[in-house]
């Protein structure tokens, strides 16, 4: 596993720091649907910088992003994003989707489910992502569940594609985190972790490339 640390980082600050409206929207969310958010919190920037680093700087690429939220994620993507690229946000909550329209109008924002993405990206007109962000809560995904949505995202990444999800630290080891973790190893041929710990609690990153057909 890589780890990286860039100075010191105070859990307290950084609560401090984190905008309130997006906690409100946020845990709104969470009581509304509970089974189908990610985090407990908000995201913070250094954990949308590192997501952020597998979006190809140049060219035309294709950001699926799934349950992005109230957006923490989607503005690192943005900010990186070449001009000519393209980035589509799927979202199961309707206020997240009047939200992420509002905050970041240059993403398409999709008011969707992520887990019928081989059916949202055909009507959006995209035959492959060149990388597909997810930040869903697949520690929460039963056994299936987990397994179609993987197959989707498989087949739905172009050649030299990359997959990246995320997780609490601590979350790799509850019953629903180990199995995830198998899935992605017998469901890509390269699968890379690495922790970000300027984030409450620390933020665990599998970035995976070559699916295995």
């Amino acid at each position: 596993m890589t780890t990286q640390r860039h100075g010191r980082f105070s859990p307290v600050q950084w609560l401090r720091n984190a905008p309130a409206a997006d906690y409100r929207r946020f845990l709104t969310a969470a009581i509304r649907h509970p089974g189908t958010v990610g985090a407990a919190t908000p995201t913070s920037n250094a954990v949308a910088n590192t997501v952020a680093r597998v979006v190809p700087p140049h060219g035309d690429p294709v950001v699926v992003e799934l349950g992005p939220g109230t957006g923490s994620l989607s503005v690192g993507i943005r900010d990186r994003l070449p001009a000519a690229g393209r980035h589509v946000g799927i979202e199961l909550d309707e206020s997240m989707v009047r939200h992420l329209r509002l905050r970041l109008p240059e993403m398409e924002t999709v008011h969707g489910d992520a887990r019928e993405l081989r059916s949202t990206l055909p009507r959006l007109g995209i035959d492959n992502a060149d990388v597909i962000v997810s930040s869903i809560p697949w520690s929460l995904l039963s056994d299936e569940e987990q397994r179609d949505l993987l197959r989707q995202c498989c087949r739905n990444l172009a050649p030299g594609g990359a997959f990246t999800a995320m997780t609490y630290l601590p979350m790799r080891h509850s019953p629903g985190g180990r199995r995830f973790r198998n899935h992605l190893e017998t469901s890509f041929g390269e699968v890379v972790t690495q922790t970000t710990w300027r984030s409450v609690p620390p933020m665990l990153h599998y970035t995976c490339r070559h699916p295995i057909e």
